[in-house]
């Protein structure tokens, strides 16, 4: 019996020492990954900068935009409509001669902060309302604002004064861009559609696509369609 409680006691001293062991190897071996990534990750020149691009509005130009970088020996870790962000930095001549190059496809390098300020608020708001399933139902000023980590006053104040419209026309006027898409080539009717762009009423989205294009839904799909059937039998 006393040989038995030796031999426990002997067990869960090795048991003890053997985690031991093994915990602190575990830690050292995490330290040394963090390391290596650390200097893997200096000697590549792994981080990112920012740039924006104006007009940027469709795949075909994110294509573009990577094939002009590639030609400078600039490679992109992720792009999107009007930012791309690149792995290294630019220098001003690379600067120059890509802005000069997507100046060709008509795109526009930003060197502006307003300017990119500007592409970055139409952004978020092309974003929203053309590429997202569900446009969110938080007021857009605060989605603005969490988004950009700005204030939207001074946002509002700065789109006014460079684009002479506010960011709440600029929104009607892509939301009724989006009506238009959804009433030629979607199965919704225009109280889906309204329900879909968060309108209050159908009489709500007509009055404002109205205003905007000058007809009401019904006619624009009406003379749409009607254009369409003249170009087919021509």
């Amino acid at each position: 019996m006393i040989v038995v409680i030796i031999s426990s006691q002997l067990l869960t001293y090795w048991n003890y020492n053997c985690n031991l062991v093994l915990e602190i190897s575990g830690t050292l071996f995490s330290i040394l990954i963090s390391f290596l990534k650390i200097s893997i990750n200096k000697n590549l020149n792994i981080y990112r900068m920012k740039l924006y691009i104006k007009y940027m509005v469709s795949l075909r130009c994110k294509m573009i935009v990577a094939q002009e970088l590639h030609k400078l020996n600039l490679h992109e870790i992720c792009i999107d409509l009007g930012m791309v962000d690149i792995r290294e930095e630019i220098t001003r001549v690379q600067f120059n001669d890509l802005k000069s190059s997507l100046n060709n496809w008509g795109l526009d390098l930003l060197d502006d902060k307003k300017a990119i300020l500007i592409e970055k608020i139409k952004g978020v708001i092309v974003e929203m309302i053309h590429y997202t399933d569900d446009i969110p139902k938080t007021n857009f000023s605060d989605y603005l604002s969490e988004k950009l980590h700005y204030d939207y006053n001074y946002l509002s104040n700065v789109f006014m004064e460079v684009k002479g419209i506010t960011i709440q026309q600029y929104i009607i006027i892509n939301k009724i861009e989006k009506v238009k898409e959804l009433l030629l080539y979607d199965d919704l009717n225009l109280t889906e559609i309204a329900y879909k762009l968060h309108y209050s009423s159908v009489a709500h989205l007509s009055n404002q696509f109205k205003k905007i294009t000058g007809m009401n839904p019904s006619l624009y799909v009406k003379l749409k369609k009607k254009r369409e059937d003249n170009l087919e039998n021509m």
